[in-house]
């Protein structure tokens, strides 16, 4: 037993330490302008192996730290459809291809002059050719400039580079036995392969289409919140592990996942269970690339690295901007695209050590690729952060346009909360005049029901900050809150007030007793649910009385307005106040009189009591 608990103790450390690198550098690092990625790369340098040695085997830790990276892309892939994906394919295989050809032929190049040999140079052109997905994706969501022109044109830069990391893993063995490369086994092989990943694909297609959307209804149905985030986890990580079985990225797995429930009921609820997984394990991804780089290796061969790392960072950042430009891009996103492609990729540490026991490269020449892929990704953020500032000091202050492709109804500017008979009928009247609404319930039947209209209703608990946040509360301009729980409506009034100042709040009310509450609250507008209706109702009745219907008119507008006084005086004087308001009925207080018959006890206890309080004086 004890030596059981002395075992699960060790894993405390670790932990402790990731923990604690983190609390401190990342704040450190945001607020020095540098942003979170450089400060969790530099956290992962002092607390490894080379520098303070708190934790050791980086590789250990980056096994688990890479799904940071594969959740990162499935919440990419829920922010897009399969009709924007297509809309995108000049840049993914147009600019994607230009880009890893032209910067692998020219670092192969320097690879050459630098005495690889050829087939060497080709593995080294590959690898560091690659960029940094999850370092530039997390720079562009500190930004909030996934959904810009440039951001969408890196994305689709990034994407292609996951798409070729099969060919090129498959290439590297054959590259090691050159006369198996044309040999018809090594082509049967490749055909076995491509077919294999095809199966694959296919498979993880007709699951997301068919089957996904009715298994997250019904453990929706079933109203555990922590089943839901295990199914979330479930199709995120089988369908990553699927891929990696067949020889494609893990990655990319996620986010085929992600693109085939983008047009899901359940979107928002999925991206809100996902994020706090991704956030913390692409953390910690950082850190262990940190961790990877050697000190002291770094220290004994610092001239070579130090005029490598800067020189291929600003070469890879000058082919992708020139491209980029060639492309139609602005010269200012140009630079920005460049910026964010100059780091590594994560698969330049798959690649090159791959390259080394094939015997392609030897043992120093893989670590120095290792040490310069390292190096990159603590330069890269350095540059982008440089060449924003520099862009944001122009006179013009170009600023980056507004694409049509990313976040799809989460960049809508009215979120309507519920979609029961009252929220239907304020649907409408938005719908109608062309509002851009996302609507989000967490009734299992609603939502079925509206599908069958032809609606749009996201599955979602809107008294969840990370759902509102997934739902797009932080661009939305009005929040409508149409949900029949006055104790939820609060919340979620209270919550977008304190997260969320720039939406505007408008709020159904129950009752008189709730509308006064959200008053108190400052909600920009309430309304009781029946008011209305009973007030139309009420005209109508006095026009089939025979009143005249502008005398009829009248009479409700009085009504309202004396409403609307009592409801100001109830809020500071209490439920009481504002009574000499109301039509036909004073409130007149009387004075106490005593009790005409004595209290009787209902029981022999209360009894008692009775006669006890009786007696005393």
């Amino acid at each position: 037993m004890a030596a059981s608990a002395a075992e699960h103790a060790s894993f405390l450390p670790p932990i402790l330490t990731f923990c604690a690198a983190a609390v401190i550098a990342v704040p450190l690092f945001r607020k020095l302008g540098l942003g979170a990625v450089l400060g969790y790369l530099i956290a992962g340098i002092v607390i490894g192996p080379s520098v303070m040695g708190l934790v050791g085997e980086a590789e250990n830790v980056r096994g688990v730290a890479e799904l940071g990276v594969v959740l990162l892309l499935f919440i990419i892939g829920l922010e897009l459809k399969i009709s924007n994906l297509f809309a995108m394919r000049r840049d993914i295989f147009g600019l994607g291809l230009a880009q890893i050809v032209i910067t692998c032929a020219l670092v192969a190049t320097v690879a050459a002059l630098l005495g690889h040999s050829a087939r060497g140079m080709i593995v080294t052109g590959l690898a560091l050719s690659l960029s940094a997905t999850a370092i530039a994706l997390q720079v562009l969501e500190e930004r909030h400039d996934l959904a810009t022109r440039y951001g969408q044109r890196t994305f689709s830069i990034l994407l292609f580079q996951d798409l070729s990391i099969v060919p090129i893993l498959a290439l590297v063995p054959l590259l090691a036995n050159t006369e198996a490369l044309g040999s018809g086994q090594a082509l049967a092989g490749a055909a076995g392969a491509s077919a294999r990943a095809f199966a694959a694909v296919a498979l993880v297609v007709i699951v997301g289409r068919y089957l996904l959307n009715p298994l997250f209804r019904l453990l929706a149905a079933s109203g555990g919140r922590e089943v839901m985030t295990a199914a979330a986890l479930l199709v995120v990580l089988g369908a990553a592990m699927l891929m990696e079985q067949v020889g494609l990225s893990m990655a990319m797995g996620a986010f085929l996942a992600g693109v085939l429930l983008a047009e899901s009921n359940f979107r928002h609820q999925l991206e809100a269970d996902i994020e706090p997984f991704r956030g913390l394990l692409l953390g910690l991804f950082f850190m262990s690339v940190g961790m990877s780089l050697d000190a002291n290796y770094v220290r004994q061969n610092a001239l070579l690295l130090l005029v490598l790392a800067p020189a291929l960072v600003i070469g890879k950042s000058l082919i992708a901007a020139a491209l980029a430009r060639g492309f139609g891009s602005s010269w200012p996103d140009a630079l920005r695209i460049g910026a964010l492609l100059a780091p590594a990729g994560e698969f330049s540490f798959v690649l090159v050590p791959l390259g080394g026991e094939v015997g392609l490269l030897t043992g120093e020449r893989v670590q120095v690729i290792t040490a310069l892929a390292a190096l990159t990704m603590l330069l890269g953020p350095l540059l982008a952060k440089f060449i924003e500032s520099r862009l944001a000091q122009r006179p013009t202050g170009e600023e980056p346009a507004p694409d049509d492709l990313p976040a799809g109804e989460a960049g809508g500017s009215v979120i309507v909360i519920g979609f029961g008979r009252f929220g239907q009928v304020v649907n409408q009247v938005l719908l109608a005049n062309g509002a851009d609404v996302t609507v989000i319930d967490r009734n299992i039947d609603s939502i079925r029901s509206a599908a069958r209209f032809g609606f749009k209703v996201y599955y979602g608990d809107g008294t969840r900050l990370d759902v509102l946040r997934a739902a797009g509360a932080g661009s939305a301009n009005l929040v409508c809150v149409c949900v029949d729980d006055a104790a939820a409506a609060l919340k979620i009034a209270e919550i977008v007030h304190a997260e969320f100042p720039r939406a505007r709040t408008f709020v159904r009310a129950i009752d008189r007793p709730h509308a006064i509450a959200l008053m108190n609250r400052e909600v920009d507008f309430q309304l009781r649910e029946t008011f209305e209706s009973a007030l139309q109702f009420g005209r109508a009745t006095l026009e089939e009385l025979g009143v005249d219907a502008e005398a009829a008119r009248l009479v409700t507008e009085d009504v309202r307005r004396r409403d609307i006084a009592r409801l100001v005086l109830q809020r500071s004087d209490g439920l009481l106040g504002g009574q000499d308001l109301l039509h036909g009925a004073k409130v007149k207080p009387e004075p106490l009189t005593p009790p005409k018959r004595k209290a009787a006890g209902l029981s022999a206890e209360t009894r008692d009591l009775v006669a006890d309080a009786e007696a005393r004086p």
